[in-house]
């Protein structure tokens, strides 16, 4: 019950909702789409901020006038800027945004199996030794145990 009450509270109000379900269905999804410029986290079917509000009328509006979804977005994106997608689209603007986490996730990968492959050389590099050198090796570590007082 406690995780039904934390659920985010949608700030649309019922004068603002469509009459035609379909219409508002596709209201709703282009709200989830919008960031509140005010909020900046926030869709601005999450927002309470007066300039959400705003935006959430004029997405119906345009939605009313016939314009398509990508239309709206255009309209918006247009008078507002990249800055009011939740998600941007991948232009070379927005290529960095898209792409650093990939990359530095992909460095790091590399850097460990790097690691993992250089520790595992190392750790076989004592086996690795031919029967003269460990015959050696055997010799020293004897006439030093010989030499230390017991």
């Amino acid at each position: 019950m406690a995780f039904a009450l934390a659920a985010p509270a949608v700030a649309v109000q019922p004068g603002e909702e469509l009459k035609d379900p379909q219409l508002e269905a596709r209201a709703r999804a282009l709200s989830y789409e919008l960031r509140c410029m005010v909020c900046q986290n926030q869709s601005i079917d999450d927002s309470d901020a007066p300039l959400a509000k705003d935006l959430r009328v004029l997405v119906r509006e345009r939605i009313q006038a016939g314009d398509s979804d990508a239309q709206v977005l255009s309209f918006l994106t247009a008078r507002y800027g990249e800055f009011v997608l939740l998600r941007p689209r991948l232009t070379w603007g927005t290529a960095l945004l898209w792409l650093f986490a990939p990359a530095v996730l992909a460095i790091g990968l590399i850097g460990y199996l790097v690691w993992g492959w250089r520790s595992r050389r190392r750790a076989t590099g004592a086996d690795g030794l031919t029967e003269a050198e460990q015959a050696r090796l055997q010799a020293l570590l004897d006439r030093e145990d010989g030499s230390r007082p017991a």
